[in-house]
């Protein structure tokens, strides 16, 4: 059994893994800000399951419930650490949304997840998804699979 400081230290390292952590040109952490993922689902309880999963984990999730919605914050400035489209989205479904992320110079190296119940992962890998997860099968990989997409 952990004593409480020792408790309290794994507690604090479990949220720094989590976060992205700047550095200045010598290479100090300077801040520390959660990682923010942007999820397009326009299914509500499939959007709320996915987001309290991700944000229990301590991340920040910023969820749109149509494609352009995302594809105005994709093209925005904000900074993402990981991108999860569903693919059947009003507007622009997540295929296109791929496409696009690959195509702004400042999401290309984002990764992305395609988290559909459609039988779209070969066209998902073409437009150039990281990952693809079936719903709502593959729920349970979710968090396994964006802690190995941010890591790399």
């Amino acid at each position: 059994m952990l004593n409480g400081d020792a408790h309290h230290s794994l507690e604090v390292e479990a949220r720094i893994s989590r976060c992205r952590i700047f550095k200045d040109s010598n290479g100090r952490n300077i801040s520390q800000m959660p990682l923010t993922i942007l999820y397009a689902e326009d299914h509500a309880t499939v959007r709320l399951a996915v987001q309290e999963t991700l944000e229990r984990e301590g991340w920040h999730v910023e969820a749109c419930t149509n494609g352009l919605i995302a594809l105005s914050r994709l093209e925005g400035e904000a900074s993402y650490a990981l991108l999860i489209f569903d693919n059947d989205l009003p507007g622009v479904d997540g295929i296109e949304l791929t496409r696009r992320a690959r195509s702004l110079p400042h999401r290309q190296g984002t990764p992305v997840v395609l988290f559909s119940a459609g039988e779209v992962e070969a066209e998902a890998r073409r437009a150039g998804a990281d990952a693809f997860l079936r719903k709502p099968q593959d729920l349970g990989r979710l968090v396994g699979t964006v802690k190995e997409l941010v890591e790399r």
